[in-house]
């Protein structure tokens, strides 16, 4: 599978997909703002990571705004979340077969340049 989950307003995602070529190289591409990530993908993605914690955006505005920094979340917690809210999703997450890329760090973008 080659797949990509993103917002297509976020800049960021868009310029990794757009500089990896990723459209071209016959990824499909999801729009999770619209198109919302179901429990089965987000559980694929869980088993590809280790974790639900692996995929959570802690710079999503509502991270603060509901005050969950000051908690200890569980796993369960974080795949909640996810669910409920596409923002607390780590984007853009990139699947090409088993492997699975997540987040914007520059580490991770040099390893979806190299993808195929």
């Amino acid at each position: 599978m080659k797949k990509v989950y993103c917002v297509s307003t976020c800049s960021t995602c868009q310029r990794i997909i757009q500089e990896a070529d990723l459209l071209k190289k016959g990824f499909a591409y999801q729009n999770i703002k619209v198109e919302k990530i179901t429990p089965e993908q987000l559980d694929e993605m869980k088993e590809m990571t280790g974790s639900y914690e692996a995929l959570f955006s802690r710079r999503s505005l509502k991270y603060k705004a509901m005050g969950l920094k000051d908690k200890t979340l569980t796993e369960k917690d974080y795949r909640n979340l996810i669910l409920q809210e596409y923002t607390f999703l780590k984007r853009p997450v990139i699947i090409s077969g088993r492997k699975i890329f997540s987040g914007s760090e520059k580490r991770t973008v040099a390893e979806v340049m190299k993808l195929k």
